[in-house]
């Protein structure tokens, strides 16, 4: 891997960890704003905000283990830059979709798909290059 490699995965990490942390904060501000400091106490809104920092907890870790394999592989560090915006700014549109209380549905939509095509990309990717290396 190179250390263009390694700094393109990089900078997608440190980008996401930050979604997490926009999450974290925001779901902080509700529990204080409501006074519940376990579980959701039935509040739509925390309800909806800790689904979305839960699919972020779900997905971003596994994008970025892809990532990584990619760039081990010898991917391109502009495809990695491809798939790591695609990805982040999938998240981050996602991630405002869930913060808000009513959310526009195309955030959650548009979040959704470019995050979910990354995803499949980079699966697809890794898989088949993969599947070239151990056939030799």
């Amino acid at each position: 891997m190179t250390q263009q490699a390694a700094a393109a995965i990089g900078i997608y990490a440190s980008l996401n960890v930050l979604i997490l942390l926009w999450l974290t904060l925001a779901t902080s501000q509700l529990r204080g704003r409501y006074k519940v400091l376990v579980g959701d106490n039935g509040v739509p809104h925390l309800i909806r905000i800790m689904r979305g920092h839960a699919n972020a907890v779900e997905n971003m870790p596994m994008m970025m283990v892809l990532m990584l394999v990619a760039a081990l592989l010898g991917t391109p560090v502009l495809v990695l830059h491809l798939l790591g915006v695609t990805f982040t700014v999938g998240r981050a549109l996602h991630a405002w979709h869930f913060i808000l209380e009513k959310g526009e549905k195309w955030q959650r939509f548009v979040g959704f798909g470019l995050s979910f095509l990354a995803m499949l990309l980079a699966t697809f990717g890794v898989l088949g290059h993969a599947l070239l290396v151990l056939a030799g």
